[in-house]
């Protein structure tokens, strides 16, 4: 079993022993039992309030490299051909608080009938897909002091 207390960050040159595919809201957690890719025991024992990102690094305890891969999930995607629709829509899902991954005027969130109803009445195409969700971190993801 794999014990990981260390984050190593996005960039790591040692090989990696095992790699955890989690979805959006197990990279929120700081505490979590996985079997690996490869059916290794692994437990994560990280400080909460800092999500994980895929790409990420971990150290296990005895040295091992644990890579964390985004699992595939299910997402609506939403599109549209102008960038004016585009905003608006993401205007309104960041009224409401909602965990949003932005392309190039496409965007996902979690599968919501409410939400996914209000983007087709603005105009965009809403379709369901099976894929990594990997929404914004927020704007105030690394810290906000004022000054």
């Amino acid at each position: 079993m794999l014990e990981v207390f260390e984050r190593l960050g996005t960039h790591c040159h040692d090989s990696v022993s095992a790699t955890v595919e989690l979805t959006h809201e197990q990279r929120e957690r700081g505490r979590l039992k996985l079997i690996s890719t490869d059916g290794q025991e692994v437990r994560l024992f990280l400080e909460r309030g800092k999500p994980l990102q895929v790409g990420e690094f971990l150290k296990a305890d005895s040295g091992q490299i644990v890579k964390v891969a985004g699992a595939v999930e299910s997402v609506a995607h939403a599109s549209c051909e102008d960038w004016h629709t585009f905003a608006r829509a993401c205007y309104h899902l960041g009224n409401r608080h909602t965990k949003i991954e932005v392309g190039e005027r496409w965007l996902r969130i979690k599968p919501d009938h409410v939400l996914e109803d209000m983007l087709h009445l603005l105009g965009l195409v809403v379709t369901h897909e099976n894929a990594v969700f990997n929404p914004e971190s927020g704007a105030y993801a690394h810290g906000h002091h004022h000054h």
